[in-house]
Formats: C-alpha cells, sequence, structure tokens
C-alpha cells in the first residue's frame, strides 16, 4: 500500500539505493539548512538519534562550511543511501581539491575541518567535473543502524 499523497514517508533502511539532494546555492544559513536536511533523511532511514547518526551531522557541516570558505560556496548537498552506506558529497564551482592540513593543534583555530572528517567517516575523497568539484564522505550504514 502506497501513502497518499503528502503523507507520511515510510520510515526504515533504505531499500535499494536513496537520493535526495539540496540546492544551497545563494542560499543563507546553508550549514544550518544542510544539517536539517540530513538529519531527516537520516530520520526516514531509521538511521537518527545513535552516535553516528551526530558524527554525520558534524561531517556535513564541516563540509559545508570548507566550501564556502575555500571554494566560494556550496552549490548542493546530495545524500546517498543504501543498504550498506551513506555518501555525503557537498558539490561547489571550484575544480582546485582542497589539501588536508596537519593534525590539529592545540588552541591553535582552525585547520580541523577535513581532518574531523577523515575521522568520523570511513572513506572521503573528492572529484572534479568540468564545472567544479565534490568533496565526499561515506559512513558505513552498519554504523548508522
Amino acid at each position: 500500500m502506497e501513502p497518499e499523497a503528502g503523507g507520511p514517508m515510510t520510515v526504515g533502511p533504505p531499500s535499494g539505493r536513496q537520493r535526495r539532494r539540496l540546492a544551497l546555492a545563494g542560499v543563507p544559513g546553508l550549514v544550518a539548512k544542510g544539517r536539517d536536511f540530513t538529519r531527516r533523511a537520516l530520520r526516514d532511514w531509521g538511521w537518527a538519534e545513535t552516535e553516528t547518526s551526530e558524527d554525520t551531522l558534524l561531517v556535513v557541516s564541516e563540509l559545508l562550511t570548507n566550501a564556502s570558505l575555500h571554494a566560494h560556496g556550496c552549490r548542493e548537498l546530495v545524500l546517498t543511501a543504501d543498504a550498506t552506506s551513506l555518501r555525503i558529497e557537498v558539490h561547489d564551482g571550484m575544480t582546485t581539491l582542497p589539501v588536508p592540513g596537519r593534525a590539529p593543534q592545540r588552541g591553535v583555530p582552525g585547520s580541523r575541518g577535513l581532518f574531523i572528517v577523515e575521522r568520523l567517516s570511513d572513506r572521503w575523497g573528492t572529484h572534479t567535473y568540468e564545472a567544479g568539484k565534490a568533496v565526499w564522505a561515506e559512513i558505513a550504514a552498519s554504523r548508522l543502524a
């Protein structure tokens, strides 16, 4: 039985592959909007209110913040989920690849974003395309359940 139009979505782990996209070009407060968007997706997929779901929100925040600070803004946040993993992609308009900094030093602000992403995700990386790049991170579904 399918839910009525406008009715609640089925909650539970993704069956097959699901993708959700959020356009963020020129959107004020994009980090908060990206976190809210991700929080709703995690809830819909039955992956909310775990330690790893909180880590996932931090990864989203760091990727969006890095795009805002170092890549002249974020174009889109894409979440792709299946039975094995959640992939977070942040697209921007620059082809320059991020350079991970050294491990953060105590009392020195900044340079923690990619370090945090690396520590909290199972894998991360980048891919470029004609008009920009995506910085992505993956988290195993087993950690989110």
